[in-house]
């Protein structure tokens, strides 16, 4: 059954916050789909509401950057290339369908990708205290249960970049912090392995070009899938500013307030604002203009430094 979100050649199967999921229009209901197409909305969302009006050119923002990254993760950095979910541009020719190209109402915000067999982890890394974490550590000298020296302040840099898995709960449920135990009884303990050794060296690998950029890295999350031939794929977005905590690293060396040291390139504006304006119950309020070109300006503004687009 057609659906008034359809585009040409693709079929809407799944909205989530702030995507839109489509399959070929010739899968079969219930089927299994070779390729799905991918869009981000300008949607935005806070404390599990999607608000409104939201943030023009936000998906093609972040669309735009999650390409960049997974060309610089594929080698474009010096480093080792990482298998990613996007189908290449040469399987894409001009003599090709329309259920294998973009279509133009979602040019520059979509991406064709293949179909994957998702974990069921979301792969944290952390390289600074902050958020969850800072209120843990505060109470247990922990962050999700690893322990950390004495003496770290809010948005100090970690000895060490950690690995906190957290398992990807039902739609409409929060996800859930897990050991990496868990992760082993999870996926086996060579899958286990390989998410926390991947996530940790792409990490390492952004944040030290975010770094060249005047950047801090603070965190970031990243979801792998498995394709059919059994390849270990990331996929998702990725180190966008919805998935990535970054700092300016000037502002970080300054001092000041943890404000100040630690205003990020995301809807962190979005949610002062709430929390300022609304008391969590009933429908959020509508955003003004100026904290939605404010936020757009944050999203942009980290596109130009890392990108020089």
């Amino acid at each position: 059954m057609s659906s008034p979100h359809d585009l040409p050649g693709w079929r809407h199967v799944y909205s989530g916050k702030v995507r839109d999921l489509y399959v070929p229009d010739t899968t079969p209901e219930g089927g299994v789909a070779e390729r799905m197409l991918v869009v981000a909305s300008d949607r935005v969302s806070a404390f599990d509401h999607v608000l409104s009006p939201g943030i023009p050119g936000k998906g093609e923002l972040l669309t735009t950057l999650s390409l960049w990254w997974f060309d610089m993760l594929a080698g474009g950095d010096g480093g080792r290339g990482i298998p990613n979910h996007l189908v290449a541009a040469a399987d894409l020719g001009l003599d090709d369908d329309a259920r294998s190209r973009v279509p133009d109402a979602v040019a520059g915000r979509a991406m064709v990708v293949r179909s994957l067999e998702m974990a069921p982890i979301e792969c944290v890394v952390r390289g600074y205290l902050t958020g969850s974490g800072w209120a843990e550590y505060q109470a247990s000298g922990t962050v999700c249960g690893i322990g950390l020296p004495e003496g770290l302040g809010n948005g100090d840099r970690l000895p060490e970049p950690i690995y906190t898995p957290a398992y990807k709960a039902p739609v409409g449920e929060h996800d859930e912090n897990i050991a990496y135990e868990r992760t082993v009884e999870l996926v086996g303990a060579e899958r286990a392995a390989q998410l926390r050794d991947l996530s940790l060296e792409i990490y390492r690998r952004a944040a030290a070009l975010a770094e060249k950029r005047g950047l801090i890295l603070a965190d970031t999350k990243f979801e792998f899938g498995v394709d059919e031939e059994g390849v270990l794929r990331l996929a998702d977005e990725v180190l966008t500013s919805d998935s990535s905590r970054y700092w300016d690293a000037q502002a970080w060396n300054a001092g000041g307030t943890p404000e100040q040291r630690m205003a990020s390139f995301d809807k962190q504006i979005v949610r002062d604002w709430l929390g300022a304006h609304w008391d969590r119950t009933g429908e959020p309020p509508a955003l003004p203009a100026d904290i939605i070109d404010r936020t757009s300006a944050r999203y942009r503004e980290l596109l130009t430094r890392l990108t020089g687009a």
